[in-house]
């Protein structure tokens, strides 16, 4: 496969220290951007709100869970999940319940509308980055695939921190 013309030359590269920092925010901006852009041909993602999606992604790794415990992970304030919560509660795609753990709280699980449509928003997103990707030469998508590791560590820490 031959390589496709670049549409946006990389940036030029600054000569201080946080050059790296500066490249690496204004890449992920741009690729959020892009891909938030692009995804409409494939799902109707205006429907699903950001941060409903990122909800529906914690509930898909961590469920059922409290509303205290899914804001920390989105580091939202509780009141902001609840009203989100309660959003996606009218919308069919979470419930909520007691937890059993503690009949004073409550906990939030994914709908099975709630599991399809974190489905479908993720085969979205992956057909559109599969084509992406491989719109690329072969040694672009090395070296995105060998960036991998090294992003999903940078993204630890930026966790612990």
């Amino acid at each position: 496969m031959s390589a496709q013309p670049r549409s946006e030359a990389a940036p030029p590269r600054p000569a201080d220290a946080a050059s790296d920092a500066r490249l690496l925010t204004e890449a992920v901006t741009r690729l959020r951007r892009a891909l938030r852009a692009s995804i409409g041909t494939d799902y109707p993602w205006e429907t699903l709100p950001m941060a409903q999606v990122e909800l529906l992604q914690a509930l898909g790794e961590h469920s059922p869970a409290r509303i205290s415990d899914l804001a920390d992970r989105q580091r939202l304030a509780p009141s902001t999940v609840s009203g989100l919560i309660g959003q996606m509660i009218n919308a069919g795609l979470v419930s909520r319940d007691v937890d059993p753990a503690d009949r004073r709280a409550s906990v939030v699980t994914l709908t099975d509308s709630g599991r399809d449509q974190l489905a479908a928003w993720t085969r979205a997103h992956e057909r559109r980055l599969d084509a992406a990707l491989s719109a690329l030469d072969e040694a672009d998508r090395a070296a995105v695939a060998a960036a991998l590791p090294g992003l999903f560590r940078l993204s630890e820490h930026l966790d612990a921190g």
